[in-house]
């Protein structure tokens, strides 16, 4: 039975040392899957769910443009161990500025790694922006708002948003520009925390009208607003 319940994102730009990390997370029985860059990594990210990232620190450092931005984004989103490979050996190790991160390989793993909650990048950046909801749910009609947009989806909130299942099907009607979207959500955020109480949803597709809207409410183009950080 695999260590961790999602397999860790293996990246180098060398065969050898890609080869040397997966196989090393073989031997803690561990499931990997090895990616020849970033970019690649973060496709797989937004498809799917992982535990974390090993990642070869020489292939950080060696990183330029696109490349360099989409490791910086992943090792914040994702638990990352930066490793030096010698041999069949794992040395950690941390980069000036750089967030703390574990000792050893096995803290990686068996501490850090399992207290991630698994979840898929996010393709877009949010924007803030409170526009009137209609949802249809279940045969029933509630009231909300947005908190934020963007091209993938929206938080709408709601005070009583228990009463949403996670994965469900919806249909989210913006009034102000009479336009009815079916969605999916993906994630609650229950009433009576530190924070506003709600729905994420997934938007199901973008008909013609409302890629119209969106572009002109977040003043950018899909192409160019994934969610990445500036390293």
């Amino acid at each position: 039975m695999p260590l961790l319940p999602h397999p860790i994102l293996v990246v180098s730009y060398s065969d050898d040392t890609r080869a040397s990390l997966t196989a090393t997370l073989a031997g803690s029985e561990a499931d990997s899957v090895a990616c020849n860059t970033f970019c690649e990594a973060e496709e797989l990210a937004l498809q799917g769910l992982y535990s974390g990232i090993l990642v070869d620190l020489p292939s950080i450092v060696k990183s330029k443009g696109e490349e360099k931005i989409v490791a910086y984004t992943l090792a914040n989103f994702f638990p990352t161990l930066r490793v030096r490979a010698i041999g069949s050996m794992l040395v950690p190790m941390t980069m000036p500025g750089s967030a703390k991160q574990d000792k050893n390989l096995n803290d990686f793993l068996n501490v850090t790694c399992p207290a991630f909650a698994a979840r898929k990048l996010r393709a877009f950046r949010r924007h803030p922006g409170c526009h009137a909801t209609v949802i249809r749910y279940k045969g029933e009609e509630f009231r909300g708002f947005t908190l934020n947009l963007s091209w993938g989806g929206a938080f709408v909130v709601d005070v009583s948003a228990e009463k949403f299942s996670a994965e469900s099907a919806l249909t989210v009607t913006f009034p102000e520009f009479e336009l009815d979207i079916d969605a999916t959500i993906r994630w609650i955020k229950p009433w009576g925390q530190r924070y506003a109480p709600g729905i994420g949803i997934s938007f199901n597709r973008l008909d013609q009208a409302f890629e119209t809207v969106l572009a002109g409410l977040l003043k950018s183009r899909k192409e160019f607003d994934r969610d990445r950080l500036v390293a």
